[in-house]
This record gives C-alpha cells, structure tokens and sequence, in this order.
C-alpha cells in the first residue's frame, strides 16, 4: 500500500487522531497511519478517516492499535518522517529513559534518513522515576541512549507557539502546555542500519516532515 504514495508518515502514541487527519487532509500524497495502544481513543478519527471521499473521508489516513512496546512488523522500514507530540504513561517514561524496547522500535519504523519530532512536556510534579523537570541537562543525558539505536539528536529547544499549534493535540490544551507547563521539542535522524549488535552504518540523508495546515475554521478538525 505504501507504493501509492510519495512517504510514510508515522504518528506514534496519537491519541484522539488529530494530527494524523490533519496531515492527510493537507497532504493527500502522503500515507499518514496513526498508532496508540489505546484503539478507543482513535474511533472517531478512524471512522471520520472512512468516510466516503465526498463526505470528508480520507484514504490516506490509517489507525494501528498497538503499543511502542509491540509494534506490528508491517510497519518496519516504511517512516519518512515519525512523530511523538506529548505522550504520556509508558510511552513518555521509555522516551525520557531511553527504553531500549521502545527506542528499538521506532528505528525499526523508521527508514535511514528519517527524522522524529517529539513535543516533550514533562515537570517535577510528574514524578517520573529519576526525572525532574526536562531540560538541556536532561536531552544530554538521554543523547547517547538514543545514539546507541542509530538516532542522532539534530535539534533540541524548547517549543514555539507555532510547534505546539501545529501539533493539533487536545492533550496538550487539557495539560495547559506552553502556559502552564514548559514543552521541548527534540528532532532526531535515523541513521544506518540496527541490528541487536548495534549500529552497522551511518548513512544520513535530509527528510522533511511535512507540517500541516492548520484546519479552516467551522471543520471537523477545527478546535
């Protein structure tokens, strides 16, 4: 199915669905396939997403029920770009300690050249087992975990106004991100070939993830 379109993209730990509509609806030659353990949490995306195409469907929109821990393997290799915007639980507790389970996984998703946009939001009043609030201190400390799977940490500062709006999450406003709490924004690129003896080559090329409009006004997508 990948065939048909120009790339992959991969939102993982999606949630309601949003972004993932979003990209399909701004870029109909992408494949956008959404991924959250929680199925029930992604039913009306999917079901907007099957719609008939005069009635909004989107066909380049597909939803995945399955956990970062146990990603089915037909999504292996297929990712141009790979997103995590504010996930939270198991998922954001692996990120933040660099789970080799969960970082293992989403190099497998990820094609060599592919980059990985997260929108971390994370304080002290978390309590995340050894994590305080995330800061440069803390990307340095998880930098080198990262690398051992193959992803290079490109990018690292803290969120703008315009990243968080881009992101379409409802999560986000529920935890009051950007104004009540601090949100990073880290982009990493997946380099080479990852075998569970390590790395076997570094051959990075550019990827842009593409960036959806925000939704017109009065829309199914519109907040």
């Amino acid at each position: 199915m990948t065939a048909r379109y120009s790339e992959t993209v991969i939102d993982l730990g999606t949630g309601d669905g949003r972004f993932a509509l979003a990209v399909a609806a701004a870029c109909p030659d992408v494949l956008m396939i959404g991924v959250d353990a929680d199925a029930g949490s992604m039913a009306e995306a999917s079901r907007r997403a099957s719609r008939a195409i005069h009635r909004g469907g989107l066909t380049n929109a597909l939803f995945v029920a399955a956990a970062a821990e146990s990603l089915p393997p037909e999504v292996d290799g297929i990712a141009a770009s790979l997103t995590v915007h504010f996930p939270w639980g198991s998922l954001l507790r692996g990120l933040l300690q660099a789970d080799p389970v969960i970082l293992a996984g989403m190099a497998r998703m990820a094609r060599p050249g592919a980059v990985i946009t997260m929108l971390l939001s994370v304080t002290e009043r978390d309590h995340i087992a050894g994590m305080g609030a995330f800061d440069s201190g803390a990307l340095e400390q998880i930098g080198g975990g990262y690398a051992t799977h193959g992803l290079a940490l490109i990018e690292g500062r803290p969120a703008t106004t315009t990243d968080l709006a881009a992101a379409h999450s409802t999560w986000a406003k529920r935890l009051g991100a950007g104004d009540r709490r601090p949100v990073w924004r880290l982009r990493f690129r997946r380099c080479g070939l990852v075998t569970p003896g390590g790395v076997e080559a570094r051959e990075c090329c550019p990827c842009a993830c593409p960036t959806p409009a925000r939704p017109p006004r009065g829309s199914d997508m519109d907040p």
